[in-house]
């Protein structure tokens, strides 16, 4: 059985970044949407997700989590800009 565990960036609309995971990131989205996701989103949305990372394992992503987390804002738009650079290639 393959389980698939993400990290992910979401940009609120104050535009500010909040960073997750999940193991649905559709639904993930949807919960933060309707106000059912982290405390941190209510009231920030709407949202634009523009980072997703996979990761092989539950304690893999936490780590990830974490570790982007403690990135500056410039940090973290750094990292969003380097994969979307390698979207487009």
């Amino acid at each position: 059985m393959c389980s698939n565990h993400y990290v992910y960036i979401l940009k609120c609309k104050d535009r500010s970044y909040y960073t997750g995971y999940t193991t649905n990131v559709e639904h993930r989205l949807k919960m933060h949407e309707s106000n059912k996701g982290a405390k941190y989103t209510r009231g920030r949305g709407p949202f634009q997700l523009c980072y997703v990372e996979a990761c092989e394992s539950k304690s893999e992503a936490l780590r990830r989590e974490y570790q982007i987390k403690q990135l500056s804002k410039q940090q973290k738009m750094a990292l969003i800009d380097q994969n979307e650079v390698k979207k487009s290639d």
